[in-house]
């Protein structure tokens, strides 16, 4: 499989985000932005959220056309997963998911399909990770490993899960029979 073309956009505080060597990646961790459009989620990249200057951000953002974005590089540690951000990288797929009712209990469901361009273009920068981290073994849905559950917005009695992407209509059979990890957290 040919490299795919990577447009590189550093997040403004990347040079803020923990260095460490690739050779420490062992985990890619899938999500959906969960918001409308790929500029859309960058503003809420670039929104500084710790003390640290730095925000929560993925690694690479895929559009629905395939366009592959890079905010942060493989060498710098990204806010993506809790728990699991010094040895993971995250890709984010443009995809609306909940958006804009993320925790209202009535409107759980994530309907929107993953088009085959950004499928083509995930499993080509898949493919192209596993050469670039030599320790790159296991991936991970992000709601593969965050599952702690929140009290919904509409109602405090119930509750919702946190995380739920990159979702049911994600082709996880046809991404790992593409490209040999291993799944984790499920």
């Amino acid at each position: 499989m040919s490299s795919p073309t990577i447009q590189r956009q550093p997040l403004p505080y990347v040079d803020l985000l923990a260095a460490r060597p690739v050779g420490d990646v062992t985990l890619v961790v899938v999500h959906c932005t969960e918001l409308p459009d790929l500029a859309t989620a960058r503003s809420y990249g670039e929104r500084v959220l710790y003390d640290s200057g730095t925000g929560a951000s993925g690694h690479w953002y895929i559009d629905r056309d395939g366009t592959i974005v890079e905010y942060v590089p493989a060498g710098r540690v990204a806010h993506h997963v809790r728990g699991h951000n010094v040895q993971s990288v995250g890709i984010e797929l443009v995809n609306a998911g909940r958006f804009p009712d993320w925790y209202d209990s009535r409107r759980q469901a994530m309907n929107e399909a993953y088009p085959p361009a950004q499928i083509e273009a995930l499993v080509a920068l898949l493919d192209q990770l596993r050469g670039a981290l030599p320790a790159l073994r296991d991936i991970a849905g992000h709601e593969d490993l965050d599952t702690d559950r929140v009290a919904a917005s509409d109602d405090p009695a119930l509750t919702v899960a946190r995380k739920r992407d990159p979702g049911p209509l994600f082709p996880w059979d046809d991404v790992l029979l593409r490209v040999p990890l291993r799944r984790i957290g499920v």
